[in-house]
């Protein structure tokens, strides 16, 4: 666990180092759980959002976009559920006088039971070595299976207990867990209520006609109301979906783990609409699609799992989450819900507004069925920087940090160096930068010994860097770097622009979704 806390920390120092994220209003002691993004993290992020967005719109003929306001009528929240059920169930240590949500306290607990299963594991990779069957092993070995029985008990009885709003069980089942307060080690619990996460704010010149309004706790809604402009206008027939990407914001009390769980995020969604009776299917199709994008970017199957809900949400017939191996182990990035008919059903009553479709091969009209798709765009930022960040141990005996981001996502591709600042070096790299930068986000740097140079753009991700020394001037080649083998070999400046275009290219890393659907 300790090792855990101290590879995160290593995390968020690379993070502000390297100008990737700041804590928001650093200089008036920050602002807890708002971040801002730096010069690279900004550049991170716009390059996953496009992933996604090429992926779910460009790639798919009968998905399109919108960019649905952040105020939304206040009736909107009524109709959603979120007014009376967007809740968090808060708990309070009596001794340390911290706030927790008490199924976060629970679901930790049996993290815990998880890690335990992964030691048992490894411990019988080593001793079987390659006859090692480690389903079998899960499936079989006795301390393991109770381990698992466990964890699926706890969960199955929180999740009852919060479906039945029956609070004074979860407070029940943390002391049966002896689940003790983080800070303080105190087992003092008060009772368990609930907190609605809304922010409210006001529409209005003045304060006695000011309409009471929210900010937007997520960007759905506003693709349901739309359903129908969207439908028309773009002549969309079912099955379509509706995109989107922005900001959503939740006043999260028990906000923590850094750019995890924030008050202010974005979310990047997608909200499929089908003929009721279709919903199965589309749901496996959805689940296995998203899970092919997260796996084309490389970070490794091992680091993914599925959880399937226990506890459903009231309008929901199935629901998963893609969870990531985080820093601090298995969590959320991705969820895959099956909505039924409850969003389109809920607005057309509390809006009086008919939001059917015409189906002309049934010749009949209905509500149509959501399939829903959303992922955290600061989660998946996390997912993919933290898993990149690495130390590595060099065969000369000394170690580098290096952040082996997918070339795809890295907000610079390549780092030009004149060897030295003089001999009409660096007007030859300037004029590389020149060209490339049409193409690519490419950096200069002429600044140290040209092997901290290399350390310096390892450690902020840079996969390409092209040194122009004074061969250059006599053949017209450079060497180039790569950062994740070290690996250097010359080429011609003439040919750079397709190396690095092979490498960051989109289209090469997407079809690696088509690849592991052979």
């Amino acid at each position: 666990m300790a090792n855990q806390e101290d590879n995160f920390k290593k995390v968020i120092s690379h993070a502000k180092e390297y100008g990737y994220v700041f804590q928001s209003s650093e200089i008036y002691d920050g602002l807890s759980a708002v971040y801002d993004y730096g010069h690279n993290g900004v550049e991170l992020k716009k390059n996953i959002r496009e992933y996604w967005w090429k992926a779910m719109v460009q790639l798919n003929e009968n998905i399109v976009g919108i960019d649905a306001a952040i105020f939304m009528h206040p009736t909107t929240w009524k109709a959603s559920g979120h007014v009376d059920a967007f809740n968090d169930p808060l708990i309070d240590n009596k001794d340390s006088k911290k706030r927790y949500r008490a199924d976060v306290l629970i679901e930790d607990y049996v993290g815990k039971i998880d890690t335990k299963i992964e030691k048992e594991v490894k411990k019988a990779e080593k001793r079987f070595g390659d006859n090692f069957n480690k389903q079998k092993f899960i499936e079989t070995n006795p301390r393991v299976v109770e381990y698992i029985e466990q964890g699926k008990s706890i969960l199955s009885r929180m999740a009852k207990s919060l479906e039945k709003e029956d609070l004074a069980d979860v407070k029940a089942l943390i002391e049966e867990l002896d689940i003790a307060c983080p800070m303080s080690g105190s087992k003092n619990w008060t009772d368990v209520k609930q907190f609605n996460l809304m922010f409210g704010t006001k529409l209005g010149a003045s304060a006695e006609n000011a309409m009471d309004l929210y900010l937007r706790p997520e960007t759905a809604q506003g693709i349901f109301v739309n359903f129908l402009n969207v439908q028309k206008a773009g002549r969309m027939k079912i099955p379509f979906g509706i995109a989107q990407t922005g900001k959503a914001f939740r006043n999260e009390i028990v906000a923590r783990q850094f750019i995890f769980r924030m008050r202010e995020f974005e979310q990047m969604e997608m909200q499929f609409f089908i003929q009721p009776g279709t919903q199965q299917e589309w749901y496996e199709h959805w689940k296995e699609n998203r899970m092919k994008w997260h796996l084309s970017l490389g970070l490794g199957e091992e680091n993914y799992r599925f959880h399937d809900h226990e506890k459903l949400a009231h309008y929901a017939d199935a629901a998963a989450d893609i969870e990531f191996r985080f820093p601090f182990g298995f969590k959320e990035l991705e969820g895959i819900h099956s909505r039924t008919d409850f969003d389109l059903g809920s607005h057309e009553k509390y809006s009086g507004k008919k939001l059917q479709y015409f189906d002309h091969e049934t010749n009949r009209n209905y509500v149509p069925y959501v399939l829903e798709t959303s992922i955290g765009l600061d989660r998946m930022f996390l997912a993919v920087f933290s898993n990149s960040l690495q130390e590595e141990e060099l065969e000369n005996g000394t170690s580098r940090t290096v952040l082996k981001l997918p070339a795809v996502l890295a907000p610079t591709k390549a780092a030009i160096l004149p060897l030295v600042k003089k001999d009409g070096l660096p007007e030859v790299a300037h004029e590389i930068l020149e060209d490339l930068k049409w193409d690519f986000n490419v950096t200069y740097d002429e600044k140290d010994a040209v092997g901290r140079r290399y350390r310096r753009q390892d450690a902020n991700g840079t996969p390409f860097c092209i040194t122009v020394d004074h061969q250059t001037l006599e053949d017209q080649t450079v060497t180039i770097r790569y950062r994740d083998s070290m690996e250097q070999e010359r080429v011609a400046i003439a040919d750079l622009k397709s190396i690095i275009h092979k490498a960051v290219d989109m289209r090469t890393w997407l079809l690696k979704m088509e690849d592991q659907r052979a």
